[in-house]
């Protein structure tokens, strides 16, 4: 894998990361067993403590915790959800994430990825899932100049190499 720590990309400890699928009957149940309101509002992302919930479509939501909550986290919800037509799926070893920050955090972004990520269209909090050059991604703004980035494991070095060679790019005066 590319050596990935720089000043403006960091890559992010090992997560428990479930996707949850379900009406809102079992987003309910799921949102009180963790003690974390998900959210309403399309392609948003909410956190407490430890938790996070990004929501990634109508019926689907990603949750990240610590890596070692993973069993707990699970067993919490099947028993939250048993009784409720759902899919709950592991996907911890799948995908890795890292976190971009700094003012070119957005430009580099944008380099590869067909979205408007101005603060003004894709603000604090806003996640989707969505594409680096050909590399499916969860992006999750964070903060103003911060990114929370997801992407297959299979294709963590693609896309890596890539903002490594954007980043070099716009450095060249």
């Amino acid at each position: 894998m590319v050596n990935t720590a720089t000043d403006w990309l960091q890559p992010l400890p090992p997560a428990a990361r479930l996707i949850l699928c379900g009406d809102d009957s079992v987003q309910a149940a799921a949102a009180t067993a963790i003690g974390l309101p998900f959210p309403l509002a399309a392609c948003r992302a909410a956190s407490a403590g430890e938790h996070s919930v990004l929501w990634l479509g109508p019926d689907e939501r990603l949750l990240l915790a610590p890596a070692a909550r993973l069993p707990e986290l699970i067993a919490t919800l099947s028993a939250a959800l048993s009784g409720h037509a759902h899919s709950l799926v592991d996907v911890s070893q799948r995908q890795i994430a890292f976190e971009m920050r700094g003012p070119q955090a957005t430009q580099l972004l944008n380099s590869q990825c067909p979205l408007d990520l101005a603060l003004a269209a894709f603000p604090v909090g806003m996640c989707t899932r969505t594409v680096y050059a050909k590399a499916e991604i969860v992006l999750w703004r964070t903060a103003a100049e911060t990114f929370h980035v997801e992407v297959w494991r299979s294709f963590a070095d693609y896309v890596l190499t890539l903002l490594h060679a954007v980043a070099r790019e716009l450095s060249t005066p």
